[in-house]
């Protein structure tokens, strides 16, 4: 899969509408009971950046952010304003926001993951797509130096420490992150309202496995 390791502009994805879905298989039976089966694992995100009334200038720089993805073809990455970072939106990235993994003393690489909880249940989210430079790691309580005890890898969201931590030692990470999506359409529509303004009514991107 073709991926740019670009952001959509951040400026024009800022109030745009979308969000998680799931895909649940419901069965009815006879009894009037029912069986739920979910076939994915993880949740899929859409969006639609549909613009209202924007300069030119904006919409020239969506045709042209379109035009080098070549529509669908290519994946890019995408600034979900609503949840965007592993702490709340208000909230500042602390290098123990989240609970990555636990050291075995052994095992160097570690994925970024963030945990939604909720009533005594929780989702624990794959990060693929970190904000280069956003990203702090602690291990046992001890926030540890980007470049001295571990890499991040931006494009797959996996730290590498330079040695194992130690065995049963907790693992945690801050950072901001982004989506990795594709639009969902191979066709932009624009309106042009005045000689200074414009319009694109339906702009929708879809989230990628990555």
């Amino acid at each position: 899969m073709g991926f740019h390791e670009v952001r959509f502009p951040a400026n024009l994805s800022f109030g745009s509408i979308g969000g998680p879905e799931r895909r649940t298989e419901v069965v009815t039976l006879a009894n009037g009971h029912e069986e739920r089966n979910s076939p994915w694992a993880h949740s899929r995100r859409r969006y639609n950046a549909g613009m209202g009334l924007r300069s030119l200038d904006d919409i020239e720089t969506l045709i042209a952010f379109f035009e080098a993805r070549q529509g669908e073809m290519f994946g890019f990455r995408w600034k979900d304003w609503a949840d965007y970072k592993s702490c709340s939106p208000s909230g500042e990235v602390h290098f123990e926001d989240q609970a990555i993994a636990t050291g075995d003393g052994v095992e160097t690489a570690f994925q970024l993951v963030k945990a939604y909880a909720s009533g005594g249940e929780s989702y624990t989210r794959p990060i693929t797509k970190p904000v280069a430079g956003t990203v702090r790691v602690g291990v046992a309580g001890t926030e540890l130096q980007e470049a001295v005890h571990y890499s991040v890898d931006t494009a797959t969201g996996i730290i590498t420490f330079a040695t194992p931590p130690d065995v049963g030692a907790g693992i945690t990470a801050g950072f901001e992150f982004d989506v990795p999506v594709r639009f969902a359409t191979d066709r932009i529509q624009t309106s042009v309202a005045s000689f200074q303004a414009g319009e694109v009514p339906d702009v929708p991107v879809v989230e990628v496995r990555v």
